[in-house]
């Protein structure tokens, strides 16, 4: 066995900053399916706020047409997102599967019509390039594993010359569906993400016991986030850290 690990990286909040390209993509997805909602064009606080909570694409488009509904309360939706979000689908009358498919095709039409301006709603967080070309120095591969669609993200790391391994999309499967594929090669996985709920779902997973767990402190953290991790068996990453020697990350 390898004694280098594989590290398998999130993509947005801890590699990519896309704030500006999420509420763009939201906001034209869910004006499409009703013209009618008042939107900004800028990306609201209150979609920041629950931005920690959003897994997956489908969810964006969602939020994004509840903030245009009248008495939308934020604070009461972080407190029990799960059935904000059950409560929010049924009166959308959308499937999670249409509202996804909604995200996608706004993001493949505006990567046709204008991918410079696409790819510049997004920056990657400072360092981070740099640190994953030093990857190679360290005898370390890198991959992606995002609940973004591959095809996106792998066009955001060609932009900047990155070459992962592999980059494995929600088209993939779960998160843990994914690792436990890459557990099959038998070497020791570094799985660095910014979701706590992602990261406690993995640690609970039978199969990924090893897998060692890191919590980007930089990323889409909400309060508390960082709390408490220790017992979880889950590493808080700071950047400075994250710059560092991979010896030094635990």
């Amino acid at each position: 066995m390898s004694a280098a690990p594989l590290l398998v990286f999130d993509f947005d909040g801890v590699l990519v900053d896309g704030m500006p390209e999420y509420w763009w993509s939201a906001r034209c997805a869910a004006l499409a399916l009703d013209p009618d909602l008042h939107l900004p064009e800028q990306a609201p606080a209150a979609f920041a706020q629950l931005r920690p909570a959003i897994h997956k694409g489908w969810e964006m488009v969602l939020i994004a047409a509840e903030l245009a509904r009248p008495g939308f309360d934020p604070v009461a939706a972080l407190a029990d997102y799960p059935a904000t979000l059950s409560r929010a689908l049924e009166r959308s009358g959308q499937s999670a599967a249409g509202l996804q498919e909604s995200l996608e095709r706004v993001r493949r039409d505006a990567l046709d019509r204008d991918p410079e301006g696409w790819l510049a709603l997004h920056r990657f967080y400072p360092g981070v390039v740099e640190r994953l070309v030093g990857l190679a120095a360290e005898g370390a591969a890198w991959t992606v594993l995002t609940t973004k669609g591959g095809a996106f993200a792998t066009r955001l790391l060609q932009a900047s010359g990155l070459s992962p391994l592999a980059v494995d999309g929600h088209e993939q499967g779960s998160k843990p569906e994914v690792l436990l594929r890459l557990r099959q090669q038998g070497r020791p996985l570094w799985f660095v993400e910014d979701r706590r709920p992602t990261l406690e779902l993995v640690r609970a997973t039978p199969g990924l016991e090893e897998v060692r767990c890191f919590l980007a402190l930089w990323g889409y953290l909400a309060p508390g986030d960082g709390d408490g991790l220790a017992p979880l068996g889950i590493h808080p990453l700071a950047a400075e850290r994250f710059g560092s020697p991979l010896a030094h990350w635990t």
